[in-house]
């Protein structure tokens, strides 16, 4: 089984036959899966997609069960939780429905953890961290793009020279560097390669 271009998140089954995991779809499973679109819905009440998964919550007013479903309770609504709340040894508390996203200084609303400045992302050496609602993902840094290369995903540097992204001068050469590119001034023409 070879796939050409390969899984992204799945495995190979046959001649371009991907088998995505859990939560993602497409040709080459390079796409999240929206299962709170899905039929039947996955979440009796509000549902949040993430990346490869989704998170339940209820309305206010109600508890999350662990099966997803929301059971009415008076506690809930007397404390007005943004996104439901549970009951811990007879005390309320407010829920947040991702790890991303903690509770305000009211103890009601959620506001979004920025793993990207706390430090908490886990993003390699060649991606920077893009920080999103409750969650945070990895792109490639600026100069490359991800490609598929020798069985799997990696960030690829861009020759702007070839794809005629640079700046340079129209007397200028252009010189691609890792990440980036340089303009010099062709022979006698003199500046600083972008103005010559």
């Amino acid at each position: 089984a070879t796939c050409g271009h390969g899984c992204k998140y799945g495995e190979c089954m046959g001649p371009n036959k991907c088998k995505c995991f859990p939560g993602f779809t497409g040709k080459t499973c390079n796409q999240d899966l929206n299962e709170c679109g899905l039929k039947p819905r996955p979440c009796e009440h509000r549902c949040m997609n993430t990346h490869g998964s989704y998170k339940c919550y209820c309305l206010n007013g109600y508890m999350l069960m662990p099966d997803g479903r929301c059971a009415s309770s008076r506690t809930c609504t007397m404390v007005n939780c943004q996104y439901g709340c549970e009951e811990v040894k007879g005390e309320v508390q407010c829920l947040c429905p991702s790890g991303g996203l903690q509770l305000g200084p009211n103890g009601r609303t959620c506001i979004d953890i920025d793993e990207c400045s706390s430090g908490q992302a886990l993003c390699s050496y060649n991606r920077r961290c893009i920080n999103t609602f409750g969650s945070y993902y990895c792109k490639c840094q600026l100069g490359y793009e991800l490609k598929y290369v020798s069985g799997h995903y990696d960030c690829v540097d861009v020759n702007e020279c070839v794809t005629n992204t640079h700046t340079c001068n129209v007397h200028a050469e252009c010189l691609n560097t890792e990440g980036s590119f340089k303009c010099k001034c062709k022979q006698g023409y003199r500046g600083t390669g972008f103005d010559c």
